[in-house]
């Protein structure tokens, strides 16, 4: 994978919070957003991502528009958001993760991820497949340090931020974390562990107007707490 020659058309080292706030602004455009806006949000991130081209160190040529890098990032970024709430949130059952995975192949196909994984057996074949690919870059601990630094939360929260960074590199499948031999140095305690659960019960659970969540429902006309409920 060619995470160094990426990492050097990235923003992220100069202005991370920027980056943050418009990958989070695209992931909620994505799935909350009328289709015609995230559509057009969509193909302008396509446009960009078909201008970056290059070669490796090794000389080979690469461009982030690859279809097998795009499947990788769809289906990494989608056992994030899943695993993340399996562990901290609500725990979901098999037929669960599947619906996640199939409900999300509309998008990722508008983003040129056309053989995401749309089931758990078909991530879990991906992930196996990707095995022998991966290696331990230093770019991984470089991006941490960055996104502990960066001023997301406020300083009465500041905490809470490095917690929530422990939370996401325990998500990382147990291999993956052993190859980058970063399983020690980024782990919470017990205690730490049910803070971070605490923090995800509450965040389900607090209906704020503003939020994404809440203004598609009013847009489709139904409750503010219809994406809130409770079902089998």
């Amino acid at each position: 994978m060619f995470a160094t020659e990426f990492w050097q058309h990235s923003s992220f080292r100069t202005d991370a919070l920027t980056r943050m706030q418009r990958t989070g602004l695209a992931a909620m455009i994505t799935v909350y957003g009328a289709r015609s806006r995230a559509e057009a949000m969509i193909e302008g991130v396509n446009r960009r991502h078909g201008s970056v081209t290059g070669l490796t160190t090794e000389g080979k040529h690469y461009r982030a528009d690859d279809p097998i890098l795009l499947d990788w990032v769809q289906a990494t970024a989608a056992y994030g958001f899943m695993e993340a709430y399996h562990r901290y949130a609500q725990p979901l059952s098999d037929e669960a993760r599947n619906r996640f995975l199939a409900e999300g192949k509309a998008a990722a196909d508008l983003y040129g991820a056309t053989n995401a994984p749309a089931s758990v057996s078909e991530l879990n074949m991906l992930f196996d497949v990707m095995r022998s690919r991966l290696a331990k870059s230093e770019i991984v601990f470089e991006f941490l340090d960055i996104v502990g630094k960066v001023q997301v939360l406020p300083a009465t929260l500041r905490l809470l931020q490095k917690l929530l960074i422990a939370a996401a590199v325990e998500l990382l499948p147990a291999w993956v974390g052993d190859r980058l031999g970063i399983r020690q140095s980024w782990s919470l305690t017990p205690m730490q562990r049910a803070l971070v659960k605490t923090a995800a019960y509450g965040a389900e659970r607090i209906m704020l107007p503003s939020s994404a969540p809440v203004q598609a429902c009013r847009r489709l006309g139904l409750p503010d707490t219809y994406l809130y409920r409770r079902r089998p």
